[in-house]
């Protein structure tokens, strides 16, 4: 990994989003890109975010630029950060400012970044839900959903759930540099491994291939969500590793499912990757 990007504004759970950003940068030799988003005055929203399109508008008064950028400056100065104006290989701390919505700029800036830290929201159809939807359905990147309340380091502790899915190995492939450093790797199964995919034995044996011993544990896989959380419990984890929308985002929206379980209600820290 060599870029982070983190949206920016002048808020607490944008601070401990930079300050995990930051931890995970010097450890990786990542540069840190922080991007401050302003609404168009033309921008389109869709329906379900018409009400934090109107807040996230209120909200962006003359001075929200400026105390974004000065919060970002002294965190980055604290982490050992050098603040750039340009792109290098050295890594460092850039910041940017774009005007439009938070949908169609995360499909210009996101997939130039090879992790996007944001928030747990706090409910559903907020300004944070907004962005972290942008962010995951329009950047087709890894993206790294911290809880609200608290900030701790993560990655020593790493547990990966595994379904057997394009998305779960994608997202693998993604957080290599993360599974490589940790100190402990679980790979996580619910229920019968009969899917079309590569069964969490594989999963280990390839991941011998890049350095990383990883312990398997496998659940009965009636209640998912609840099993997945509880082994990662038992694990000491922190951070679960999953792919993100191996169904349709639409009936999961409805119908309710692990992903959407995982982006709301999980409190542990999760890196997601939907393409």
């Amino acid at each position: 990994m060599r870029v982070i990007l983190v949206p920016v504004a002048d808020r607490p759970e944008c601070a401990r989003a930079l300050q995990t950003a930051f931890d995970l940068g010097n450890r990786l030799g990542a540069s840190v890109s922080g991007c401050h988003i302003r609404p168009h005055r033309y921008s389109e929203v869709t329906l379900s975010f018409a009400a934090a399109d109107a807040a996230w508008r209120r909200k962006n008064t003359k001075r929200a630029p400026a105390a974004a950028k000065s919060m970002y400056r002294a965190i980055a100065e604290k982490k050992g950060y050098d603040v750039i104006r340009r792109h290098r290989a050295k890594p460092g701390a850039l910041w940017a400012e774009r005007v439009g919505s938070p949908e169609r700029l995360m499909g210009i800036v996101g997939p130039l970044a090879d992790l996007i830290v944001v928030s747990r929201p706090k409910g559903r159809h907020s300004i944070a839900d907004r962005f972290l939807t942008a962010a995951l359905i329009n950047s087709s990147r890894p993206v790294l959903i911290l809880p609200q309340a608290t900030h701790k380091k993560i990655g020593r502790r790493v547990c990966i759930g595994w379904n057997q899915s394009p998305e779960a190995a994608q997202t693998v492939a993604a957080a290599m540099p993360i599974l490589q450093q940790a100190s402990e790797v679980t790979i996580i199964s619910c229920g019968r491994e009969d899917r079309p995919g590569p069964k969490s034995t594989q999963l280990a044996g390839y991941l011998k291939h890049w350095g990383v011993d990883a312990k398997r544990v496998a659940t009965r896989g009636r209640r998912v969500e609840a099993e997945l959380l509880g082994a990662c419990k038992d694990a000491g984890a922190d951070l679960l590793l999953s792919g993100a929308y191996s169904r349709s985002r639409w009936r999961e929206s409805i119908f309710g499912g692990t992903t959407e379980f995982l982006v709301h209600q999980a409190r542990i820290p999760v890196l997601l990757l939907h393409t």
